[in-house]
């Protein structure tokens, strides 16, 4: 067992101060040994994380269907403010085309700008919206929607009327599972929903999103910890969700899939959050899935000593 402030410690200079600021991806299991030394592990690595440049999400079994993809993309889309993302890149464009946006200007619009260095809003809004289709519509490192949406909304912030304030509105509930009617992002070119197919490929997309756009990355915090309960309590006693033994291998399976799926994942650390039910529950715990246990147990391990590079960590007071 790893004491919790020094697997914190390890997890931000080994893994994100380095590895993951470099372009790497990893996914940690982290089993705590009660809820206090869990809040403390979650909150210092978010300090650190958030200290560093990354921009930091949570997602809690409790309130969200982990089991479901595009449920955990849309709660971290939730947490996302991607308008500041998308003014950040309309600032590096205005500068790639040579009529950066004045020092301490609050307002990014192509009038604005066109007024500060004199020059024709016509002709400026034909250079800008060249330059992000190169730099945004034509960055493959994204899904074809993901780039899409994002070209809008960067569009959205020069305010040419290219993209109206409805349009803005639809792409953002569009990114956080907010929108009734696909119908109304036809004239965006977006014509299907964010769902279980293609939500792992916009986290992905997002991942990289930030990373060019003036974050180091992402860190996702997933707790697990309700998968442990094998009944639901009484009535009055329930909050949040609860999981059937299918939703918890459906949860075991989505984690199974991050795992082998970091190789096309960059600027990414997912930190899994887990009860010691986990590894000694055979009913409810990693035994019962055992495409993910193969894939991060430790059998082979020191009885005094965990091994803070495994994906499967322990932590607990010092």
């Amino acid at each position: 067992m790893i004491a919790v402030d020094e697997y914190a410690e390890f997890l931000h200079d080994e893994y994100l101060d380095t590895y993951i600021a470099g372009g790497g991806a990893a996914v940690k299991f982290v089993v705590a040994a009660d809820t206090a030394e869990t809040d403390r592990f979650s909150l210092l690595v978010r300090q650190r994380a958030v200290a560093s440049g990354y921009t930091a999400v949570r997602v809690d079994a409790v309130d969200v269907r982990v089991h479901m993809m595009d449920q955990v993309f849309f709660s971290i889309a939730e947490q996302i403010d991607w308008d500041a993302l998308a003014a950040h890149r309309v600032r590096a464009t205005f500068a790639a085309v040579a009529y950066p946006v004045p020092d301490g200007a609050a307002d990014i619009s192509v009038e604005a700008v066109a007024a500060a260095h004199d020059v024709d809003a016509g002709e400026l809004t034909r250079d800008v919206n060249r330059q992000l289709q190169r730099d945004v519509f034509h960055d493959f490192a994204m899904v074809q929607e993901f780039r899409i949406a994002m070209l809008r909304l960067c569009q959205a912030q020069l305010r040419t009327g290219q993209v109206t304030e409805a349009e803005h509105s639809a792409v953002l509930e569009w990114l956080r599972g907010q929108l009734r009617l696909i119908s109304v992002l036809r004239t965006a070119m977006i014509f299907r929903r964010i769902g279980r197919h293609n939500a792992r490929q916009m986290l992905f997309s997002l991942a990289h999103w930030l990373a060019v756009n003036g974050r180091v990355g992402l860190l996702v915090e997933v707790d697990v910890r309700r998968f442990g309960f094998a009944r639901r309590p009484q009535i009055e006693e329930r909050h949040g969700l609860y999981y059937t033994k299918a939703a918890l291998l459906d949860g075991y399976e989505l984690l199974r899939q991050l795992v082998d799926n970091t190789d096309e994942l960059g600027h990414c650390c997912v930190v899994v959050v887990t009860a010691p039910e986990f590894v000694a529950d055979a009913n409810r715990g990693v035994d019962a899935y055992q495409a993910l246990k193969l894939r991060i147990y430790d059998e082979v391990r020191d009885r005094n000593r965990d091994n803070p590079y495994s994906s499967l960590v322990r932590i607990g007071a010092s």
